[in-house]
């Protein structure tokens, strides 16, 4: 009984290995031979477990927006008032620095989309995940009266998002003109002005 489990730890092992070295050396430069390196194993054991490296892809693209979402989520629901918990939703969305080799990696994921019709659902299933954490925050600080939105909740939150993705973009290829800090600000400024102010960042 111990084989099943050994082989999800393997597969998990392998997504881990693929994030980290594509993140490293980006979509087009990726191979098996590398991630079967990384993770210490053949290039034959790697298609034991994954056909090709398009399959392997698809899960890598599908866990990263899970540790992503899962991240952040936990860390908005660690604090209390609405107007934290958007602090905190603004500043885990972006990318950690031109180093974040996993945002670096969605960001990529993003240029699949078009041609794989998986990749397409899993870039929308990923804009439907960082709606859903600045729509709800939203919803719970206009109930509380800690926001008073000057736009529709729907619209406020995926004009959060498209900041979002525009500034981390720019952060992860490194950008020299807007740093990390630059797009915290510029979107706890944007909100603010349409009447969600951010708290302190715990």
């Amino acid at each position: 009984m111990a084989r099943p489990r050994n082989q999800t730890q393997r597969r998990q092992d392998l997504i881990a290995a693929t994030i980290d070295t594509a993140g490293r050396k980006g979509l087009r430069a990726l191979s098996m031979t590398d991630v079967a390196e990384e993770a210490g194993l053949t290039r034959g054991a790697v298609l034991y477990y994954y056909e090709d490296l398009e399959s392997l892809l698809v899960e890598a693209h599908r866990a990263g927006i899970e540790r992503l979402g899962e991240r952040r989520d936990t860390l908005v629901r660690g604090v209390d008032s609405s107007a934290e918990q958007l602090a905190v939703a603004i500043r885990t969305g972006l990318p950690d620095g031109p180093e974040d080799a996993l945002m670096r990696l969605l960001y990529e994921f993003d240029v699949l989309a078009g041609t794989s019709q998986v990749h397409d659902e899993l870039v929308e299933a990923l804009y439907r995940r960082q709606l859903a954490t600045y729509t709800s925050i939203l919803q719970r600080g206009a109930a509380s009266g800690d926001f008073a939105p000057r736009t529709s909740i729907e619209t406020l939150a995926m004009n959060l998002v498209a900041l979002e993705d525009a500034y981390g973009l720019h952060i992860v290829v490194g950008n020299s003109l807007i740093t990390v800090e630059m797009a915290e600000k510029a979107m706890r400024e944007a909100a603010a002005g349409l009447g969600a102010p951010p708290g302190d960042t715990p």
